[in-house]
């Protein structure tokens, strides 16, 4: 019989200590660190691993409709997201031509793309426009790198700026501006249309789009002042709103107080009181049918305010009408304002201390006031007196 310890025993495999069988070996799996070029560790801090990472779930990754409505509804300026749409539009058919991915595209793919558009002949500002476009349209995390493109495109504008003359809009002076105003007839609705628009847009130094954004309560008039509160702007992407005041003239050609008093009583003949203060009109003064301008409605394009600006100045007689767009109204205010001595930075809703102004109205105005001919000239005339 066996003893009495033997009837617990079962039985068992006997091994040497060294070599016990894999089986009973359950190594604890170690966590990977998670590291890379930019981690800081401070003195003490044990190395981060995947452990220590948060899990996410679907709920950290969903967003609710209405944050996804706003979503869908956020844009750039309209016209910059056109712009956008088309660049990106354009990439991706040169990519499918090419045999490319476009999206994610590789730093090789942007930079071959950006030779492409060189090899066109296209300005630096329009491959830069394309290139912001490209960029900002890939996923956050697989952008492709700039620094060569960036380097290709610099070298490209040093060719391009002995190549092309800088083409600018001729400024609209208070010479031409009086012969434009003066083909405004009165007694029609366009005529009074034009003649707002052009002191509105001198007096404001407004870009043409923030003219063809203007509402009717964007616009108000007093004995001394038109107030117009722009919305948004290219300095104000945010859309906080800015306010610029125009003061009145003496002379009733030029006077903006009147003009608007003038087109808002137009308006109102027009059976408009609200909504859209500029309006594209037909030949025999009503109003033009909008129902197929969907995405502008009643509210014109920055093209048409051009084409109005053009016309008049055809009809003005000036020999340069062909260069002249709504850009000459905001260029000859600031430059008149520069050369009586003012800084037409606010006016014209310029970021402060904005080095275009600086260039193009403060310094070039205080260059022609101290120009050593003009004391030649002074000179002169006090010899002949």
């Amino acid at each position: 019989m066996e003893p009495e310890d033997d009837l617990g025993v079962v039985d068992a495999e006997l091994v040497d200590d060294g070599h016990l069988p894999a089986t009973t070996i359950q190594p604890r799996p170690m966590s990977a660190p998670v590291v890379d070029r930019h981690t800081i560790l401070y003195p003490g801090q044990g190395l981060p691993t995947e452990a220590d990472q948060p899990t996410y779930t679907e709920r950290d990754l969903y967003v609710s409709e209405q944050t996804a409505e706003r979503l869908e509804n956020q844009s750039a300026p309209k016209n910059t997201s056109a712009n956008y749409a088309s660049q990106r539009n354009k990439f991706a058919a040169w990519c499918v031509d090419e045999g490319r991915v476009c999206r994610p595209c590789t730093t090789a793919t942007y930079v071959e793309y950006v030779v492409h558009l060189i090899e066109l002949g296209r300005s630096p500002n329009a491959i830069n426009t394309a290139m912001s476009a490209i960029r900002t349209w890939m996923p956050e995390d697989q952008k492709p790198g700039t620094r060569q493109a960036r380097g290709i495109l610099n070298e490209y504008k040093k060719t391009w700026a002995k190549r092309m003359a800088v083409r600018k809009a001729p400024p609209i002076t208070d010479e031409l501006l009086r012969a434009m105003v003066a083909t405004c007839d009165l007694r029609t609705i366009a005529g009074r249309r034009d003649r707002c628009m052009l002191l509105l847009g001198r007096g404001a130094l407004n870009r043409r789009i923030e003219l063809a954004d203007l509402s009717i309560a964007d616009v108000a008039v007093d004995d001394d002042f038109v107030t117009l509160h722009i919305r948004s702007s290219k300095t104000d992407q945010e859309a906080k709103g800015e306010h610029t005041d125009i003061p009145a003239e003496d002379d009733p050609l030029l006077d903006p107080v009147a003009a608007v008093r003038d087109w808002l009583t137009a308006l109102h003949h027009l059976g408009v009181r609200e909504g859209a203060f500029f309006r594209a009109l037909t030949s025999r003064g009503t109003l033009q049918n909008r129902a197929v301008a969907k995405e502008r409605g009643d509210y014109v394009t920055g093209d048409a305010i051009n084409d109005w600006v053009r016309s008049r100045a055809h009809k003005a007689g000036a020999k340069n009408w062909q260069q002249i767009t709504a850009h000459g109204l905001r260029r000859g205010g600031a430059q008149a304002i520069a050369e009586a001595g003012g800084d037409p930075t606010k006016q014209g809703r310029w970021k402060p201390g904005s080095a275009v102004v600086k260039r193009e109205y403060l310094d070039r105005a205080q260059s022609r006031a101290e120009n050593p001919w003009l004391k030649v000239q002074a000179k002169r005339r006090e010899k002949l007196m």
